[in-house]
């Protein structure tokens, strides 16, 4: 054997390279990777806020649903203003006020706190209790007070329709076409989805 020939034995294997790192090289992009997680992290931050402020809406809705299915029953019909007001009075307001709930209060909460008995206008206007504001008003107060916190208009007699479901006589309710129902239903869902809380 010629021994300036390699053996197979000599051979070595030959090293890898260091692994390529993910790493960031340059501190800019540690910036850049930093602004990222912070704008993230407001984004949540506001979003779960505005997912807590909006809970008294989704009860409203749910509540309203709940009622939606019953449409001829009575009962269905004259918790309507009730809990037109109830979502109302559950609105978030300014926190210097001096009865404001906390953000996400219940609309159960605030129903707990401040007890309403039977169909509500009357018993709303007296509670002395009850924060000034919606719970106090009533006719075209009322009607403003809707149309001022919804972008669509309403019916000029919506303030009118929602008293006549409170007050009128059971045979007055029986007497109405289903389709006024039906329109009565949609209204009020319409401002509880849309209605804003700025006005």
């Amino acid at each position: 054997m010629n021994p300036s020939i390699p053996s197979i034995d000599q051979l070595k294997e030959l090293p890898l390279p260091a692994p390529v790192s993910y790493a960031p090289q340059t501190w800019g992009w540690w910036v850049l990777l930093a602004a990222l997680v912070l704008a993230a992290l407001i984004i949540g931050v506001r979003r779960y806020r505005q997912w807590r402020r909006d809970q008294y809406r989704r009860e409203g809705l749910a509540r309203l649903a709940q009622l939606r299915d019953r449409s001829d029953d009575l009962n269905a019909l004259r918790e309507l203003p009730e809990l037109l007001k109830r979502v109302a009075l559950s609105m978030p307001v300014q926190p210097n006020h001096r009865n404001a709930f906390p953000v996400g209060a219940s609309l159960l909460a605030k129903r707990s706190a401040h007890p309403i008995s039977g169909s509500t206008d009357i018993a709303l206007a007296r509670a002395g209790s009850l924060p000034p504001g919606p719970a106090a008003i009533k006719g075209d107060r009322w009607q403003n007070f809707l149309q001022r916190h919804c972008k669509k208009k309403l019916p000029a007699d919506f303030s009118d329709q929602l008293a006549q479901l409170a007050y009128a006589p059971d045979a007055t309710l029986r007497a109405l076409p289903a389709p006024q129902r039906q329109a009565l239903f949609d209204t009020c869902q319409y401002w509880l989805e849309h209605h804003h809380v700025a006005a």
